[in-house]
């Protein structure tokens, strides 16, 4: 990629070097340590699914008695499958039945006994990672069939709460040009500690994430993908407290991308950093697998904290979502790195910051699926200024040469806006991108002008705060309120309880596949 701001090579490796160092300490704990979201994740790739009369999923159920009996420091799969080979049982939703009522006993098996239910489970798990590998290659043959979109790709939110509603109006914006289709989470759900069954009707500001609404939603964009003639992609939320299982559901029912940050629900949904870091490891782990294009939430920083004080901390996330990536086996075209355009558009030469800080994200991370957010924090309901602040957002978007293009809605305070609106959005970055879709091309700061010292500020920054968080660790930087003003300590917000760690022979069948000791057969 043509450079245009003259980055000093060294100082953009210093970035990175430092941004890994600060990295390695969280990634050694996630290797040490498990989840009760993580042993769950493992028994949904064995093909668990259903729920009891209360709607609690079998998953829950099972893991929860095993942890109530052995415990899970050794994983879940060594004491569910010697069970299910000892007990008889047709098979794991049988198991977990019985389990619930108390009719199990469950141990952690040794000698022969373990050695049979390893091989079982990873039986088992090479089913479900067949299913996965067979949708990556699905997707690819669904590409050449249609035809891929022409970047930037278009997105737009779906978030009606009724999956049977979402699915005709996520087919509506795709014929009107989106590209990718997001079917935003009903409010709270991050919050659960379980994943809803079957299709759902009732979310609120959204649509629960659940493997049948996945499936729908695919089959129904599928059909319009074969009507247009262009693959459209389906987008949902991999986060939370049962981030891992999403994330395998995801990769089972063929979603291509996932909204995926390294701090997002630490921050803006209060669960424990360390739950976060260790659920958010294995699930980056899957994507990697089904070729899943993560989706990370910088640009949610710059909705608490200031969009010009606060643009180095945007780079720093980045830099850190970046090296959680790739150590999770994600390749830099699966990097959906998130950014906004967010600064007050009172502020004297906004459109110029504007244009720096999205350059500069552009050459940090020249192969990345750059995702660029619209301006929300200073829409007003003076929907002629928001309609025009979309337009010289989707320009920037343009000139700059961001991947994704997220649209904004002139009556952004709405949730779920009007069919109308989101037309005349798609119609607003669809003729900025006709029209000015070149002009990156001729895009050249003046050299040692504004846009590139700026540019060169916030890089500096970014490296300031990098060698801050060496000193006093990531998980300190975050207590402190590093990361848009809010504080969250290592021991505090929901779900610590679910972290367990790892005994010396702990096993889990997935990792076997994911991270290369063993092929899928």
């Amino acid at each position: 990629m043509q450079t245009r701001l003259n980055l000093d090579p060294a100082v953009v490796r210093e970035a990175r070097e430092l941004a890994a160092r600060a990295g390695q300490p969280i990634v050694d704990m996630a290797r040490t340590h498990t989840t009760v979201s993580v042993e769950r994740a493992v028994l949904r790739l064995a093909g668990l699914q259903g729920a009891d009369p209360d709607g609690m999923p079998w998953v829950n159920r099972l893991a929860d008695a095993i942890r109530e009996t052995t415990g899970l420091e050794r994983g879940v799969a060594l004491p569910a499958w010697d069970a299910l080979l000892s007990g008889g049982y047709d098979d794991l939703a049988a198991l977990a039945d019985a389990a619930a009522q108390g009719k199990v006993q469950f141990r952690s098996p040794v000698g022969d006994d373990a050695r049979r239910a390893r091989a079982a489970a990873s039986a088992a798990l090479a089913t479900g990672f067949r299913r996965i590998d067979a949708n990556r290659a699905r997707r690819q043959q669904m590409i050449e069939e249609t035809a891929e979109p022409r970047k930037p790709w278009i997105y737009l939110i779906v978030a009606t709460g009724d999956i049977y509603e979402d699915i005709p109006q996520a087919q509506a914006a795709a014929r009107e040009g989106a590209d990718i289709i997001a079917v935003i989470r009903s409010t709270g759900q991050s919050l659960l500690d379980y994943v809803p069954e079957g299709a759902t009707r009732e979310g609120f500001a959204g649509t629960y994430a659940t493997q049948e609404n996945f499936r729908l939603m695919r089959a129904a964009l599928d059909e319009t993908s074969r009507e247009l003639g262009r693959y459209v992609r389906l987008t949902n939320y991999a986060s939370g407290l049962c981030m891992p299982e999403i994330a395998s559901l995801a990769g089972l029912e063929r979603l291509d991308m996932m909204l995926n940050d390294c701090m997002y629900g630490i921050i803006f949904r209060d669960i424990n950093p360390r739950r976060t870091f260790i659920d958010q490891r294995f699930s980056r782990q899957i994507h990697a697998r089904a070729g899943i294009i993560i989706n990370t939430g910088e640009d949610n920083y710059l909705t608490t904290a200031d969009a010009v004080d606060a643009a180095h901390t945007v780079v720093v996330s980045q830099l850190m979502n970046e090296f959680f990536g790739k150590e999770a086996g994600l390749a830099d075209g699966q990097l959906g790195l998130g950014h906004a355009f967010e600064i007050n558009p009172a502020v004297p030469d906004s459109f110029l910051l504007e244009l720096a800080h999205a350059q500069l994200v552009r050459e940090l991370f020249p192969d990345a699926p750059l995702k660029y957010m619209p301006p929300t924090k200073h829409m007003t309901g003076n929907v002629f200024a928001g309609y025009l602040l979309d337009a010289f957002f989707n320009l920037c978007g343009v000139m700059t040469d961001q991947s994704i293009i997220l649209i904004g809605m002139m009556t952004e305070g709405i949730h779920t806006p009007f069919l109308s609106d989101r037309d005349l959005a798609i119609e607003n970055v669809r003729y900025v991108r006709d029209a000015a879709g070149r002009l990156g091309e001729s895009f050249v700061p003046a050299p040692g002008g504004f846009i590139e010292q700026r540019a060169k500020q916030v890089l500096q920054e970014s490296i300031g705060l990098l060698r801050r968080i060496n000193d006093d660790g990531l998980l300190n930087a975050i207590a402190d309120g590093t990361f848009g003003i809010t504080r969250r300590p290592a021991d505090g917000g929901r779900g610590l309880d679910g972290v367990i760690a790892r005994a010396d022979d702990y096993f889990n069948p997935a990792s076997k596949f994911l991270e290369g000791e063993e092929a899928a057969q």
